[in-house]
C-alpha cells in the first residue's frame, strides 16, 4: 500500500483550536481541522470520556495535542478561558445550557476574547422542543427523513453506521461553519456562536430530493426511485462467493455497456422502460450470481460501465486505485485513512498520532504562554491516563447519552 507523502502543516497553520473532549462528530470535526494544519487542543477531562477504544488507537485524536483540565474544579474554568483568549476557534459537544453552567459559555469566553468563533456541535441542537433530550446518530437521522429512505420497503432501515448524522450531517457542517465564521471574524473582529446540529446537517443533505419530491421526480417511498435501490441498474448485487458488487449505471452510454459486458445485452429492455425493471433486477441478479465478485470486476476493468467491487474496510486500503493515490496510510501502526481534500501548495500530512490524556501539557503550557497548566497539572491526572489505557478499557463506563442533569453529559454520539 502506498504511503500518503505531504510534508508540511496544511492552509489552517496558525490557527488554534480549542476542543473540549467529548466522543463522536465534535472530534472527528477537530481531527480535520488538525489534518488541515490548525494547532488543536483537546481539554480532556479527569477519567476520559467514555469512549470504550483505547486512546492509542483512537484516530480522531490525530494531529492533536492533549492537556487535562477538570471543569468541576474551582480553576478548571479560568484554565480554558485562559486558553479561548488566545484561541481562534472553540468547540464543545455539551447539551445546551452545560458551557455555561460550567462557566466556559460563549458569552464568558467572548468576554476574553470577542474574535473567537464558538462551535457547537449538538445532535438536536440549541433550541427546539427535544434540545434537552439524550440522543444518538440513528435518531438524529431518523427524524429528518433520510435513515426512512435506505433499505428495501419489506425490512426495517438498516443503521448506515454513524456515518450519515455524525460525521456527514454533524462534523462536516461545524467545519464549514467554524471556517466561515473564522473569516468573518479575521475581516470584522467579530466573533460569533456556531449552532452546528446534526438534525440541521442531514436535513440539508437531502435537498435535492426534496426538489425532485416537490417536483413529482421522487416517491416519498423506499426503493422506488431511481438513487435508492429502486433502479435495477443502481444498486448492489450477490455474486456467486457470496460478496457484492455495486453497479451506477445510470446514462445511456454506460447502461448500454453495463449490459453489454454483463452479457444481456439481448434481454435488457430500454433503460427508462420502468415497467420491466422488475424482470430486468432478476436478468441482472441472476447473471451476476454466476461469477465471483473478483471475476466480475476483472470483466468491467477498464470498462464505463460504472461497476465496482464492494470491499471492505480491510480490503479497501489495497485497492490499486486508491493505493496509487495514497488514500490511505499507515502511521504509527495504524492504517488510516489519509488526510482529506487535497491541496496544490498547503500540502497535509498525518504528523502525530492519537493524543493521549494529558501527555502534552508542558509544551501546550509554553506554545500558548499558560502557565496555570503546568500549575494545574497533578499526579492524579497521570493516573487517570494511565488507568484509561490499560488492557484498553475506559476508566469512565457510564454511557454517552447520560441524564441531563449530569452538567458533563454530552449530546452527541
Amino acid at each position: 500500500m502506498s504511503v500518503a507523502k505531504t510534508p508540511g502543516h496544511g492552509p489552517l497553520a496558525g490557527v488554534r483550536v480549542v476542543e473540549l473532549a467529548g466522543i463522536g462528530p465534535g472530534p472527528f470535526a477537530a481531527m480535520l481541522l488538525g489534518d488541515l494544519g490548525a494547532d488543536v487542543v483537546r481539554v480532556d477531562r479527569p477519567g476520559g470520556v467514555g469512549l470504550a477504544v483505547n486512546p492509542l488507537y483512537d484516530v480522531t485524536n490525530r494531529n492533536k495535542r492533549s492537556v487535562i483540565v477538570d471543569l468541576k474544579a474551582a480553576d478548571g474554568p479560568d484554565t480554558v478561558l485562559d486558553m479561548a483568549a488566545r484561541a481562534d476557534i472553540l468547540i464543545e459537544g455539551y447539551r445546551p445550557g452545560v458551557a455555561e453552567r460550567l462557566g466556559v459559555g460563549p458569552e464568558t469566553c467572548h468576554a476574553r476574547n470577542p474574535e473567537l468563533v464558538y462551535g457547537r456541535m449538538t445532535g438536536w441542537g440549541q433550541q427546539g422542543p427535544l434540545a434537552q433530550r439524550a440522543g444518538h446518530d440513528i435518531a438524529y437521522i431518523a427524524l429528518t427523513g433520510t435513515l426512512g429512505m435506505i433499505g428495501t420497503p419489506d425490512t426495517p432501515p438498516p443503521a448506515p453506521a454513524n456515518l450519515l448524522g455524525d460525521y456527514a450531517g454533524g462534523s462536516l457542517y461545524l467545519v464549514v461553519g467554524v471556517l466561515a465564521a473564522l473569516h468573518h471574524a479575521r475581516a470584522t473582529g467579530a466573533g460569533q456562536v456556531v449552532d452546528a446540529a446534526i438534525v440541521d446537517g442531514t436535513s440539508h443533505l437531502s435537498a435535492m430530493l426534496h426538489g425532485m419530491l416537490a417536483a413529482g421526480g421522487w416517491q416519498d417511498r423506499r426503493a422506488a426511485n431511481l438513487l435508492d435501490g429502486g433502479c435495477p441498474f443502481y444498486g448492489t448485487y450477490e455474486t456467486a462467493d457470496g460478496r457484492y458488487v455495486a453497479v451506477g449505471a445510470l446514462e445511456q452510454r454506460f447502461y448500454a455497456e453495463f449490459v453489454d459486458l454483463l452479457g444481456i445485452d439481448d434481454r435488457a429492455p430500454a433503460r427508462k422502460d420502468t415497467a420491466a425493471w422488475g424482470e430486468l433486477r432478476e436478468t441482472v441478479a441472476a447473471r451476476f450470481k454466476t461469477r465471483t465478485r473478483d471475476e466480475w470486476t476483472a470483466v468491467f476493468e477498464g470498462s464505463d460501465a460504472c461497476v465496482a467491487p464492494v470491499l471492505s474496510l480491510r480490503e479497501a486500503p489495497h485497492h490499486p486505485h486508491l493505493a496509487a493515490r495514497g488514500t490511505f496510510t499507515d502511521f504509527g501502526g495504524i492504517t488510516q485513512p489519509a488526510p482529506a481534500p487535497r491541496f496544490s501548495a498547503t500540502h497535509t500530512s498525518v504528523r502525530v498520532g492519537p493524543a493521549q490524556p494529558g501527555a502534552d501539557t508542558a509544551d501546550v503550557a509554553h506554545d500558548w504562554g499558560i502557565s496555570r497548566l503546568v500549575e494545574d497539572a497533578s499526579p492524579k491526572h497521570a493516573s487517570v491516563k494511565d488507568a484509561s489505557v490499560k488492557d484498553g478499557r475506559s476508566t469512565d463506563s457510564s454511557p454517552t447519552d447520560s441524564s441531563p442533569t449530569d452538567p458533563s453529559a454530552p449530546d452527541t454520539d
